[in-house]
């Protein structure tokens, strides 16, 4: 191991639940091993960007939405008829530009086809998610936009604590949309909505709810 990685374990250990360590003039090769050595500690997201490496550790708010997206995301694939494929918070990275993240959940639509069957994903060759999942509640996510646009994420979702937002890339740069690319059904306020009733009437509650609307809205379009 290299002893810049040990030091960086060290500091990984001591860092508050919620808080992020920000380091400069990290090698792509100490953050290759770094992620390797972080395989067994679950929930902290690293980004690497041209030498600046951040990780977050994990929050215990994030969880419960993160899965509720991700549920809402398969169960509008089974109304809808629409191939998924889920990759959690899978690291992408491309060496040849020096960038890498770990959503916090990521899922292919469009090119799951492509994907089906992959073991490890290259992104050299491979497409990129088509959606990858932040949930930030501190804005902290907004230092990963220019990663993923580099690795050529076509699609962010962002849950802020209280409100989802959708972002499409757009000549590198991210863009507000109020409807997702990926699931052209699904508007940003929607999502909202069902969030908002999982947290008053229960996870389950509001799924079954939202299948039902799922249900009703691939019912009209069919028509």
């Amino acid at each position: 191991m290299l002893a810049q990685t040990e030091i960086y374990l060290d500091a990984i250990e001591h860092l508050p639940s919620g808080a992020t360590l920000r380091l400069r003039d990290v090698s792509w090769d100490e953050y290759e091993e770094l992620l390797a050595q972080m395989e067994n500690k679950p929930g902290y997201r690293v980004s690497y960007d041209r030498g600046r490496l951040e990780i977050m550790s994990p929050r215990a708010d994030h969880e419960k939405p993160k899965e509720f997206i991700l549920v809402l995301a398969r169960v509008l694939a089974e109304e809808t008829d629409t191939t998924l494929e889920t990759l959690g918070s899978t690291t992408y990275r491309r060496r040849k530009k020096l960038k890498g993240a770990e959503p916090d959940t990521s899922f292919y639509v469009q090119n799951a086809a492509r994907v089906i069957g992959r073991r490890v994903l290259d992104l050299e060759v491979d497409p990129p998610p088509d959606v990858v999942v932040e949930i930030d509640t501190t804005n902290e996510s907004l230092s990963k936009f220019s990663i993923y646009a580099a690795l050529g994420v076509p699609e962010i979702w962002l849950y802020d604590g209280n409100k989802m937002l959708f972002y499409q890339l757009t000549e590198q740069h991210y863009t507000e949309i109020p409807r997702s690319r990926a699931f052209p059904l699904l508007a940003a306020e929607a999502v909202t909505k069902f969030l908002e009733r999982s947290q008053t009437e229960g996870q389950t509650a509001a799924l079954r709810a939202f299948r039902q609307w799922a249900r009703e809205q691939a019912s009209n379009i069919k028509e």
